[in-house]
């Protein structure tokens, strides 16, 4: 080593450490807000017809696990093939319908990316 040499020594916390800094865990806070903000902004997209597939969603999906779940026998079908035809106010058909989650993303991701961001102390 001449005599201009310069030692960097760096220590790099584990990794469950640094991601719980950012509430970043599994279960964590930034989690449990997405679940639950996913929950919400689908609610008007969800098909309802007595309001049962709607409500489960609330009750089949643990917050914070990642997985939003919606448990009647018929969700798949109305996932996949609903036509949209409910009554909306006034308006036939409106926003609820098939594939929810995807239509939702649009409308509603970039709030939801603001909200983990100021969670995990982004910029």
């Amino acid at each position: 080593m001449s005599k201009y040499g310069i030692k960097l020594t760096f220590k790099v916390s584990p990794e469950n450490e640094l991601l719980a800094r950012r509430c970043l865990q599994k279960g964590g806070k930034v989690q449990k807000y997405i679940d639950s903000e996913v929950l919400r902004c689908c609610d008007s997209y969800v098909p309802m017809m007595t309001g049962r597939l709607k409500e489960s969603g609330t009750t089949s999906t643990v917050i914070g696990s990642g997985r939003v779940h919606y448990d009647t026998p018929y969700a798949r079908k109305n996932y996949y093939e609903n036509a949209g035809r409910g009554n909306e106010g006034l308006k036939r058909g409106g926003k609820r319908g098939r594939l929810w989650f995807e239509r939702m993303k649009p409308d509603h991701l970039p709030g939801i990316l603001r909200g983990v961001k100021k969670i995990a102390g982004s910029k």
